[in-house]
């Protein structure tokens, strides 16, 4: 015989609410309800961490692209090389014979003028402004654009994070560690381009990564793909007319910048300052841990003393090869489809009373003319003819 089912226990009493159908006004929808006032002992709910509007990498590459094109306005092909030129449809800004740049740019003469980075000017010339304002200089169309790709898909994701003031120190500190490995191995040619500065935002993200590590889900495979990334890169640096020494010196700069621009509060310490007021607080906990502490101080202290002896060391025409016989290779690696020592494309003159004193920078080829009143035009022909 079947019992009765149980009555059901007041516990598990099923109640449904149905909500009113929406009162219109004159067939117009409802007006949405008015926003509550948080209370004043509510929490307001935040995010961890502030995200930043990205404009200052926009800005950069606004920049490269301005200098890029008062370069060739600069350098005037149709002009300066009776209009043997690439693109001459362009007129004034008509590239350099691509047998000369074959990056679709300006001549070396050009740059050079503009403030790329001359080991010799430098030192000897006491132009070490050149150290930054090659970091804004390019050699082509093509240099520029993959520099300026690069530094959007990087830059914003970092400036979104860490603000415009910390991305913008690490660019320009890590294009001048750059600048400076480049020239203590690189005396026989000039060197421009953002790269360095490029590798310092990566190094950057590599240092933060290490230094935030508690903060991170996927880190082994983030950590992975940021060493990949480097390696490629590196790798493609020894190709000829890449200046590795640039990349190395940037990404070592950045990597230490990392640590010291890019450290973040941990989580608990930011929890408990939203204590709901009336409530009992957690126990105080450090905004860092001890670890980031000591990865802060030590990278300081690097980049202090590195870019410190660096500096000495250029001013004081110290010459890094000379103590390193194979520490070439690293920017350049010689095949049988390519050569490492090329000769440079641009020359410096002087005029002395009626002689035109030539020299072909790097190979230290001289030659002297007997020429009155040399112009520019005459000077360019003899040193295309001098250094080809």
């Amino acid at each position: 015989m079947n019992k009765p089912p149980a009555p059901p226990s007041p516990a598990t009493v099923d109640v449904r609410v149905e909500h009113p159908p929406p009162i219109t006004n004159n067939g117009r929808p409802p007006r949405p309800p008015a926003p509550m006032q948080p209370h004043p002992g509510r929490l307001r709910a935040r995010p961890y961490y502030r995200r930043w509007t990205p404009w200052i990498v926009a800005a950069i590459t606004l920049a490269c692209v301005v200098v890029f094109l008062v370069s060739m306005y600069v350098n005037n092909c149709p002009t300066r090389n009776s209009g043997d030129c690439a693109a001459g449809f362009l007129g004034r800004f008509a590239f350099q014979p691509l047998r000369e740049n074959p990056l679709l740019g300006p001549s070396s003469a050009t740059l050079l003028k503009m403030g790329a980075l001359d080991v010799s000017k430098v030192v000897h010339g006491h132009q070490g402004w050149r150290l930054i304002t090659c970091i804004w200089l390019h050699a082509g169309v093509v240099h520029l654009l993959i520099n300026m790709l690069c530094l959007l898909f990087i830059g914003i994701r970092l400036e979104q994070e860490f603000g415009f003031v910390r991305i913008g120190l690490v660019y320009l500190i890590s294009g001048l560690g750059g600048s400076l490995m480049s020239a203590l191995f690189i005396r026989s040619s000039i060197s421009v381009g953002a790269s360095g500065a490029l590798f310092g935002l990566i190094g950057s993200m590599l240092s933060e990564l290490i230094t935030n590590w508690s903060l991170y889900a996927n880190k082994v495979a983030a950590l992975l793909t940021l060493v990949l990334v480097i390696v490629v890169n590196l790798a493609l640096g020894i190709l000829p007319r890449v200046d590795n020494f640039a990349h190395i010196g940037g990404l070592i700069s950045g990597f230490f910048l990392g640590f010291v621009f890019f450290i973040r509060p941990q989580f608990a310490w930011i929890n408990q300052r939203r204590v709901v007021p009336g409530q009992q607080a957690a126990p105080v906990k450090r905004k860092h841990k001890t670890y980031q502490y000591i990865l802060w101080l030590a990278a300081a202290i690097m980049l202090i003393i590195g870019f410190t002896v660096a500096i000495v060391l250029l001013f004081r025409g110290y010459n890094a090869n000379d103590h390193c016989s194979w520490c070439h290779y690293l920017s350049c690696v010689p095949t049988k489809r390519w050569k490492c020592n090329s000769s440079p494309t641009y020359c410096t003159a002087m005029q002395q009373a009626n002689t035109l004193n030539l020299t072909c920078e790097g190979t230290n080829i001289h030659r002297s003319y007997i020429i009155a009143d040399a112009t520019q035009d005459k000077i360019n022909q003899l040193c295309n003819q001098l250094c080809s």
